[in-house]
């Protein structure tokens, strides 16, 4: 599903150039994976953690917790009614719980129900295997048995380590299908689990979904032969996207890709809307802050970065922008924002939020010199735009308040509030709106249909984006719900624009 935390072509630190960005995993794929270690569950030696209140545990409502128990659900046995046991969850037995789940995002979710009914006798995916690497949440499900119900066979684990809906898991795999993905899973879990998606028995996947590129990395290193058979990837999320460029120019992409994230209903939608409104959920959810009269610097001013920026604007929060980008940097200072390098706001800001994408962004340098009781957390995919590790260190004491909220301790009592270790805090701390989910969803089915069905010889091994025509029809999937209707063009007006009445209606290289 959607990354809805991808910042876009911005970043805070001009000393990392563009192309020398790898993001890569933390543990290498192609190494033993039973000695791999969690570098964002590796405690220091001065950890404390806080006795759980009752507010504290109900302050995500989401229902998922990854406190359940101390067993890892590798070392579990488990099984469906029917017997099936193809699956890794946190607790089967959650299973009518997430059901439920799933029945509330699909109200919400109108163009990919829409597309669903549309196409389910036609059974475009049939014969299509997939691996699916993203964000395990009640959206993602209708997307999943959306992908089933058009002939699809699947199997899938989380591209976050935070973000699984325990529930929402054990509801698909007591529906039958391979899941494996559980909230609070160490960096060895998951490879573990990304690798049971790849590597099944009688399986060979013919096309990728990925958010973040870890299965195609999964994939490229360790079962390159088996690479080389896919069809397709569909990758929705910049940093995945930044590792297909990369590999394209290296010339190590073998096989087609769709950049959905830079597609129109992506970018302009999730990153924007989905940011503006579940930024503020996550955050008041974990900390129950007040944003009035609050100071705060977004790191990137890309769509992440200005949904952030209007939501904490419109509740009354002084607002500066970092950027590298002087188009970016531009357009923050005509939406009336100052432009900032953070060192220089650092010492009075109440909350910090990265938006871009790249990697050391927030350093412990910068993390000295914050105030008692500033907030920092992420809205980018990857968790290497706060440098966390740096805060594992012997002089600094870490607490745990809450699910996803750390204090980290400075010898001389300063605190810092540290959110979901870095990671992404708006899937981790909160949920997000299905409806703009169902934007992205839809967008991603018809990558996927479009890439599984393209004839020979049309998509070269390389990076395209959606055709402008889809980007259309999934915003026409959701026209409905507003009921708004579109103005048609007559014979004489689409002659005189040099159109088809039926669209496309603006050129590739138009902005919107």
């Amino acid at each position: 599903m959607a990354d809805s935390g991808d910042g876009v072509n911005s970043t805070s630190s001009g000393k990392e150039p563009r192309s020398t960005l790898t993001d890569g995993p933390v543990t290498d794929p192609a190494s033993n994976m039973k000695d791999s270690k969690s570098g964002a569950l590796k405690k220091s030696s001065r950890y404390r953690s806080r006795s759980l209140s009752a507010s504290s545990t109900d302050s995500y409502s989401s229902g998922s917790s990854s406190d359940e128990d101390d067993v890892s659900p590798r070392e579990k046995i488990q099984k469906t009614e029917k017997g099936f046991t193809d699956f890794c969850v946190r607790n089967i037995n959650q299973n009518a719980f997430g059901r439920r789940e799933i029945e509330i995002a699909e109200q919400e979710m109108p163009g990919i129900m829409a597309l669903r009914k549309r196409a389910s006798d036609d059974k475009p995916l049939k014969n299509a295997k997939i691996v699916g690497c993203t964000h395990i949440n009640a959206q993602t499900a209708v997307l999943i048995e959306t992908l089933v119900e058009l002939g699809a066979q699947v199997r899938w684990a989380a591209c976050n380590i935070y973000s699984t809906q325990n529930e929402v898991a054990a509801a698909l795999a007591y529906a039958g299908y391979p899941v494996f993905a559980w909230r609070g899973e160490t960096e060895e879990d998951f490879w573990w689990c990304i690798d049971k998606c790849v590597a099944a028995e009688n399986w060979q996947p013919n096309m990728i979904l990925d958010d973040g590129g870890d299965a195609t990395h999964l994939m490229l290193k360790k079962y390159n032969a088996m690479f080389k058979m896919i069809q397709g990837i569909v990758e929705e999320s910049v940093t995945g996207v930044h590792r297909l460029y990369q590999l394209s120019k290296a010339g190590k992409l073998s096989v087609p890709a769709m950049n959905v994230n830079d597609s129109v209903t992506k970018t302009k939608f999730d990153n924007l809307y989905s940011c503006r409104e579940s930024i503020i959920d996550s955050l008041k959810r974990s900390t129950d802050i007040m944003f009035g009269g609050k100071q705060v610097v977004i790191c990137g001013y890309g769509e992440v970065g200005k949904g952030c920026c209007q939501a904490l604007k419109g509740l009354g929060c002084i607002v500066y922008i970092t950027e590298i980008d002087p188009i970016c940097a531009l357009q923050a200072s005509m939406d009336g924002f100052r432009v900032v390098k953070l060192n220089e706001v650092i010492r009075n800001i109440d909350i910090v939020i990265t938006a871009t994408g790249n990697k050391n962004v927030v350093t412990r340098e910068h993390m000295d010199k914050m105030k008692n009781g500033c907030v920092v957390c992420n809205m980018g995919h990857s968790n290497t735009e706060i440098d966390v590790n740096s805060l594992r260190t012997p002089d600094l004491t870490w607490e745990k308040v809450r699910s996803q909220v750390d204090h980290v301790i400075w010898p001389d009592g300063k605190r810092i509030i540290l959110l979901a270790e870095g990671r992404l805090v708006n899937l981790s701390c909160s949920s997000i709106p299905s409806f703009v989910v169902s934007i992205t969803a839809a967008t991603q089915a018809l990558a996927l249909i479009e890439l599984f069905n393209a004839p020979p010889g049309r998509y070269k091994s390389d990076v395209y984006l959606l055709p402008k025509k889809m980007d259309e029809y999934v915003a026409s999937l959701h026209l409905p719900t507003f009921d708004a209707h579109l103005t048609e063009l007559t014979d004489e007006q689409a002659k005189y624009m040099g159109l088809n009445k039926a669209g496309p209606f603006k050129p590739n290289y138009y902005r919107y």
